[in-house]
């Protein structure tokens, strides 16, 4: 592969893989809507503003602005806030672990469009419900039924607005959709913070700090951007590669940095998830 490939394989594989134990570390000062409010909108802010000034792209029309309004809610708002939620008392590896069902969910959204999953691809959802209820069966989730609720509401959240984005409320072309979905889903965030009352640490720590920027400069623009010329320059395939890699990363991360605890039925759980996003993948190709 060239060089540029392998880098933008190394930035979704291991930066998006250590999102999660930032998201922990940033939550010492930062509570979860308010941490991913404030990433989004400033991550955003950056983008929307580096495409005007280096390449003169042009906002998004009011009917795109309200497509990224909804997806940016779905997304990032269900998506992201509540998986920071759900780390507030779930082990970042379990959130991500749980994480990985996504492209099964995504797939049985789609059948609301019409696009039916082959033999493979059912098994590959059966094998992925299976590791799931594996998952939540375990220690960390049997502790914590409001973060198990928090995750299943993220899952669903990100999923919905990934197969809305595709087939109903399409963003602007570009990195500047993103863009716009960022500043969306980051106000839709904020409002949800205030809502619920949050506030952070002031002064916050050092550590939770480094961990937001990280969030901010890593997370959502380096690695972003890496995915979007994996897009460009390879195949979906490898492209969507990370989602393989992300969870045993997290866990990785999540024990040897975040001092977490995962048992090894937790560790088998997770295998069966990936397998059964390996199958599902797997049949999408065949069937393409």
């Amino acid at each position: 592969m060239p060089p540029l490939v392998i880098a933008c394989l190394a930035a979704t594989w291991f930066i998006w893989g250590s999102t999660y134990l930032a998201i922990k570390f940033a939550l010492v000062s930062f509570p979860p809507f308010f941490q991913m409010g404030t990433r989004f909108l400033v991550a955003g802010a950056l983008l929307a503003a580096w495409l005007r000034w280096r390449h003169r792209t042009a906002w998004p029309d009011a009917r795109q602005w309200r497509h990224a309004a909804i997806v940016g809610t779905l997304m990032l708002g269900g998506g992201m806030g509540f998986t920071a939620l759900a780390e507030t008392t779930v082990a970042s590896g379990l959130v991500v672990a749980f994480i990985a069902v996504g492209p099964l969910v995504i797939a049985a959204f789609n059948r609301a469009f019409g696009i039916k999953p082959g033999r493979a691809e059912v098994a590959g959802m059966v094998v992925g419900l299976v590791g799931v209820v594996l998952l939540v069966r375990g220690a960390g989730f049997a502790a914590s039924p409001a973060g198990l609720a928090a995750q299943a509401v993220a899952v669903i959240g990100w999923s919905l607005g990934s197969v809305l984005s595709l087939h109903r409320t399409p963003l602007a072309p570009g990195a500047m959709g993103f863009s716009s979905e960022m500043l969306a889903g980051g106000a839709v965030l904020m409002v949800m913070s205030l809502a619920v009352g949050e506030a952070p640490s002031w002064p916050p720590t050092v550590g939770a700090t480094l961990a937001w920027l990280f969030l901010v400069v890593f997370g959502s623009l380096i690695a972003f951007n890496a995915y979007m010329l994996l897009l460009a320059h390879t195949s979906a395939a490898v492209a969507s590669s990370y989602t393989f890699v992300n969870p045993v990363i997290a866990m990785l991360l999540g024990v040897t940095l975040g001092g977490e605890l995962i048992t090894g039925g937790e560790w088998l759980a997770t295998g069966v998830i990936l397998a059964g996003v390996v199958l599902l993948m797997w049949g999408k190709r065949q069937a393409g």
